[in-house]
C-alpha cells in the first residue's frame, strides 16, 4: 500500500524561492543544507559545454543515448526488466554494489555512487528532518544503476545513466545534446514526432513511457516489491532524471492532477540531489543504523530485482 503526502504551504514555498537548479541559491535554511558553488571540475553544475576531463565523454554518452532509446526499444526493457528475475537482495546490499559504479553522463562527479547517495540523503535529512520518507527516497534514488553490473545484465551506460525524457512523442529542443536526435528513428516518424505523439494531454506521466533507465527499474523495484513509501516518493525515484520537466518546464501538458503536486516535491528533492555532489565523506557505519530502520519500516527483507 502506498500514501499519498500532501504538504499544501509547499506550492508557495517554492514559488516564494527560485528553484535552485536556476538560481544556485546556496542556503536553504539558517542552519541547513549549504550548496557548494562549483561541482569536482571547478566549473558550473550540469555545464555540459565546459571543457573538463569528462566532457567529451559525457557529450559521446548523450549522442548514444539519443540515437538508441527509442518507443519500441523502452517497451522491450520494461516488459524484460519488469520480471524482476535477475537477483535477490536486500536495500543496503545493493546500496554497498553501488561503489563498482561511475556514472559517465555526470559531469559534476566522477565519485563512487554510494557517496553520492549518502550526500543526497543526510543533507535532505538536515533540511527536512520530519519526512524520514524523503530521506529514504534519497537513499536509494539511484539503486536502479546496479543494471551496469554483470548480475543484473550488463547494460550499457546509454540504456542505464543520463537525463530522461518521454519516448513516443516529439523529443523537446531542452533535452541536453538535442541535436543527436536527428538519427533517432522515432524522429521521422509520423506517430511519435507530434507534441502529444501517441498520448493525449492531461493522461498522467504513468500512461506515458520514459527513457529506459535506472529511475525507471527502480521505480518498478520498488513498487512491485510492495515498499509503503508515498507516492511523491515513487514519483522522485521515476522522475529525478526528467530534467526536462522539473527544470525547464516541457512536457507539462502531460500531467494530470496528482503528477502536479508531486512534482513538487521532485524539485524540492533535485536540489539535494544535484548541489549535494562533492567529494566530502559521510561516515557511513555512523550513518547506517538510522537508514537500515527506514529500510525496515518502508521495505520487505529481500526485494526482487
Amino acid at each position: 500500500m502506498t500514501i499519498i503526502v500532501e504538504k499544501p504551504e509547499l506550492g508557495s514555498e517554492v514559488e516564494g524561492k527560485k528553484h535552485l537548479s536556476e538560481t544556485k541559491e546556496e542556503t536553504a535554511s539558517k542552519n541547513g543544507f549549504v550548496a557548494p558553488d562549483i561541482n569536482s571540475f571547478g566549473n558550473s553544475f550540469r555545464d555540459y559545454n565546459a571543457e573538463s576531463v569528462r566532457q567529451k565523454s559525457v557529450e559521446e554518452f548523450y549522442r548514444l543515448q539519443h540515437i538508441n532509446q527509442t518507443y519500441d526499444f523502452v517497451k522491450r526493457m520494461r516488459e524484460e526488466y519488469g520480471k524482476l528475475d535477475k537477483v535477490e537482495m536486500g536495500i543496503w546490499e545493493c546500496c554497498e554494489l553501488l561503489n563498482e559504479v561511475v556514472d559517465d553522463s555526470d559531469p559534476d562527479l566522477d565519485e563512487p555512487q554510494i557517496l553520492h547517495l549518502l550526500q543526497s540523503a543526510e543533507a535532505i535529512r538536515k533540511d527536512y528532518p520530519d519526512e524520514d520518507w524523503l530521506h529514504l527516497t534519497a537513499l536509494i534514488h539511484d539503486l536502479g544503476k546496479v543494471l551496469l553490473l554483470p548480475q543484473f545484465g550488463g547494460l550499457p551506460q546509454w540504456a542505464v545513466v543520463g537525463d530522461t525524457f518521454p519516448v513516443g512523442c516529439a523529443f523537446d529542443e531542452s533535452i541536453v545534446h538535442h541535436k543527436y536526435f536527428k538519427e533517432n528513428p522515432d524522429n521521422n516518424n509520423p506517430a511519435y514526432n507530434t507534441k502529444n505523439g501517441i498520448y493525449s494531454e492531461g493522461c498522467g506521466l504513468e500512461n506515458v513511457k520514459i527513457s529506459w533507465g535506472h529511475d525507471d527499474y527502480m521505480y518498478l523495484v520498488a513498487k512491485n516489491n510492495g515498499t509503503t513509501l508515498p507516492s511523491a516518493g515513487l514519483f522522485i525515484i521515476r522522475f529525478h532524471s526528467f530534467y526536462p520537466l522539473h527544470s525547464e518546464g516541457a512536457y507539462k501538458h502531460l500531467l494530470n492532477e496528482e503528477d502536479a503536486k508531486n512534482l513538487k516535491w521532485v524539485q524540492v528533492f533535485n536540489k539535494y540531489d544535484l548541489y549535494s555532489k562533492c567529494k566530502d565523506q559521510i561516515d557511513i557505519e555512523k550513518v547506517k543504523p538510522y537508514y537500515m530502520s527506514l529500510i525496515e519500516k518502508y521495505f520487505p527483507a529481500k526485494l526482487k530485482w
